[in-house]
C-alpha cells in the first residue's frame, strides 16, 4: 500500500533573508549546521545529498529539490522565506515530504520518527549558527561508530561524562568541555535530550548522536567556525570516539 509522510516546521531565525539562503542553499551554510550538500544553483541543477534535483530556485525566497529512486520513494525537501518584522528577522517554513508508490520496508515508520527528530535538532542547529556564527568560515568534522551496539545508551551517557557533561545538566547550563586530549572550554548545553548533546563554544557547535532509539549507530557531527584542519581534527575525534566507546 502507498504511504506517505510530511514533516513541516516554521521558525523565525535572527537573520536576513539572503543570511538564512545562504544557510540552507550553500555548501558553505549546510556545513555549519546541518552537513555538507552542494547545491548546483538552479533549477535541474544537482545537489550532492541524495543526490537530488532541484526543483525550486528562487533567491532568497524559494528552494527545493527533490530525490526518487527505482523502489516507488522520493522525498522531497523545500523552505520558504519570508521577511519577517524589520527585515532583519526571516520566516522560515521548511518541509520534508516522502512518498511511497509501492511498498515500504518495515523500517518506514522508524525512519519517519528518526527523521522528525534530526528536523527538530538541526533546526536548532540553524537558530544557532545564524545567531552566533554565521559569515565565519565552516567545517564539518564526522566520526562514526561502525555499528549498533546494545549498551548504545549506556555508551552515549559516557561519552557525555567523558566530555565533562554531568547528568545533572541541563540546556541553559556552562560546562567545562574537556574531552582527553583536547584543550578544554568553556561551553553552554544549547541542546539535550536521551537522543542528541548540542554545546556550543566560542569556535563551534559541537552535536552528539546517539542512535539507540532507532538501533543506529552512535555518531558525532561537529561543525567548527574559522581556520580549522578538517582532517586533522577528523581523525581526533574518531580516534577518541573509538577510545570512549571500546
Amino acid at each position: 500500500m502507498p504511504a506517505e509522510f510530511l514533516l513541516e516546521r516554521d521558525h523565525i531565525l535572527p537573520a536576513t533573508p539572503d543570511a538564512v539562503w545562504h544557510a540552507v542553499a550553500t555548501a558553505p551554510g549546510t556545513r555549519g549546521w546541518l552537513y555538507p550538500m552542494d547545491v548546483e544553483p538552479r533549477v535541474g541543477g544537482t545537489v550532492s545529498r541524495g543526490p537530488a534535483t532541484v526543483t525550486a530556485w528562487n533567491p532568497p525566497r524559494t528552494f527545493a529539490c527533490r530525490y526518487a529512486d527505482h523502489t516507488g520513494f522520493s522525498n522531497t525537501l523545500s523552505y520558504d522565506l519570508k521577511p519577517h518584522d524589520t527585515h532583519t528577522t526571516t520566516h522560515l517554513h521548511m518541509s520534508i515530504h516522502w512518498v511511497h508508490e509501492g511498498q515500504p520496508d518495515d523500517g518506514w515508520n522508524t525512519r519517519a520518527d528518526a527523521a522528525t527528530r534530526y528536523a527538530d535538532f538541526y533546526h536548532h542547529s540553524l537558530h544557532e549558527y545564524l545567531a552566533h556564527f554565521h559569515g565565519l568560515p565552516t567545517a564539518y568534522i564526522r566520526a562514526d561508530r561502525p555499528a549498533p551496539t546494545p549498551d548504545a545508551t549506556t555508551q552515549f551517557t559516557r561519552i557525555l561524562h567523558a566530555i565533562g557533561v554531568p547528568d545533572t545538566k541541563g540546556r541553559g547550563d556552562h560546562v567545562v568541555f574537556a574531552p582527553e586530549g583536547m584543550p578544554p572550554q568553556d561551553a553552554v548545553i544549547d541542546y539535550r535530550d536521551t537522543d542528541f548533546l548540542g554545546l556550543r563554544t566560542t569556535d563551534g557547535l559541537y552535536r552528539f548522536y546517539n542512535g539507540a532509539s532507532w538501533n543506529w549507530p552512535l555518531w558525532i557531527g561537529h561543525h567548527r567556525y574559522g581556520p580549522v584542519d578538517t582532517a586533522t581534527e577528523t581523525d581526533a575525534w574518531t580516534a577518541w570516539l573509538d577510545k570512549v566507546t571500546s
